[in-house]
């Protein structure tokens, strides 16, 4: 990119060509947009990640047609919509398969949470005052020219984020903008956070609780997905910020040393897994975290896997015992658990051959069924259950070495109606 004062209202800067920006699908959304005297640019979050070479995920577009008119263009071109938002201005296009937002450009009468009153504007610059951060206003053309009216490009480079305009009125239009500031710290702060920033958020702290559920768990997971989440969770902490929404999520050191065993092992970086090394929480008090955040039922079951102290997980376990726990979790959730102990325990010496086994072992399948259990006699009901798992005790016992065959034995020697032993 071309190195230009980045402040100022005009162009700064050049965004050289990026896969996502001259594909077909984002070329015929923005034709369709621009032709006949027509303007739209890239916004946000794509713009702010290609200019950190970060992967682009979502392609925002701002423009100052009116909705109706953005409407009417995409049909002139052929193009699928969907009028997702259309009271705030937002047009959903979908071209192969992708989705685009247009959204037209606008300034907030009135603001409350994530919703509010707009009216719609030509003026990119009134525009981009309403957005949050300065590395989230920064605009580009289907060309690549940068439109930074608010310093976004140097604040990016220098790793600095920083409201636009005064933070507390920013925090005081939408609170999670607290949550948000941490998050965009994590990924791509460097050195200390912007003063002003860090002192409002501390003192609009206890407005957090306002926030629903879902969001607060939404900015969280996001947050744990970088790998500078344990210092960024520290500031937290001592800024009194993560009390209000997380008061359990206090163990630092074992999210470092999560952070640094994926780094080791190469594992993708796992909010979830992340977030059970920050807990120290009971088994019950895991069901305050479920609720609080509303985590998704995979999620809570995913969890309460992971703090489940009846595994009798240790780094003291042999192969054995690992088999047993991936036959049990399988493989994924087996390295999740061996992750944590040793995150928790501060043992990484002990994780390597664990992990080995938990990651190479294929657990086959219990060569049992119910209908085995039917057929010598059992009552229909929970006696099968009962009789069938304490088979398959037998077969784990013996290191899953026993065949269908021997399973069956095992059955037919052992079996009396309603009991076996």
């Amino acid at each position: 990119m071309k190195k230009e004062p980045a402040a100022g209202s005009g162009f700064s800067g050049k965004l050289q060509p990026q896969a996502w920006m001259v594909a077909p699908e984002t070329r015929k959304i923005m034709q369709a947009l621009t032709e006949n005297g027509g303007d739209a640019r890239f916004v946000g979050g794509c713009v702010r990640n290609a200019l950190a070479n970060r992967k682009v995920l979502d392609i925002d577009i701002a423009t100052p047609l009116l909705p109706e008119q953005v409407i009417e263009r995409l049909k002139h071109c052929k193009i699928s919509h969907a009028p997702i938002g259309l009271k705030h201005g937002t047009v959903t296009a979908i071209v192969d398969g992708h989705p685009f937002e247009i959204t037209t450009l606008r300034l907030d009468v009135v603001t409350f949470g994530r919703h509010a009153d707009v009216k719609f504007t030509d003026d990119w610059k009134t525009d981009a005052s309403r957005r949050d951060f300065t590395i989230n206003a920064i605009f580009a053309t289907a060309d690549g020219d940068i439109y930074d009216p608010f310093g976004g490009v140097e604040d990016l480079r220098c790793g600095l984020v920083r409201f636009v305009g005064e933070p507390e009125k920013r925090i005081h239009e939408d609170v999670l903008r607290i949550l948000r500031f941490f998050r965009f710290y994590a990924h791509f702060g460097q050195g200390e956070p912007d003063a002003a920033a860090l002192q409002a958020c501390a003192a609009a702290a206890g407005e957090i609780k306002k926030l629903s559920a879902e969001r607060i768990r939404k900015e969280v997971m996001k947050l744990l997905e970088a790998n500078a989440c344990p210092a960024v969770w520290k500031l937290m902490l001592h800024s009194g910020v993560a009390t209000h929404f997380l008061p359990e999520a206090t163990n630092i050191q074992a999210l470092e040393n999560m952070v640094q065993l994926e780094n080791l092992y190469e594992c993708p970086a796992f909010a979830l897994r992340r977030l059970a090394a920050l807990l120290e929480v009971t088994v019950n008090g895991l069901s305050n975290i479920v609720q609080g955040l509303k985590l998704p039922n995979v999620q809570a079951a995913q969890l309460a896997s992971m703090i489940n102290p009846d595994l009798g997980v240790s780094m003291r376990m042999g192969e054995n015992a690992v088999r047993k726990l991936v036959y049990r979790l399988g493989n994924d959730m087996a390295r999740n658990v061996l992750l944590l102990e040793a995150a928790r325990t501060g043992d990484k010496d002990s994780l390597q051959p664990l992990y080995h086994v938990a990651t190479s072992f294929r657990a086959p399948l219990f060569p049992l069924r119910g209908d085995d259990v039917l057929t010598i006699g059992a009552n229909p009901g929970p006696e099968v259950g009962r009789i069938l798992g304490l088979v398959e005790d037998w077969w784990l016992g013996e290191n899953f070495r026993p065949d269908r065959a021997a399973c069956l034995r095992k059955l037919l020697t052992k079996f009396h109606p309603g009991s076996i032993t």
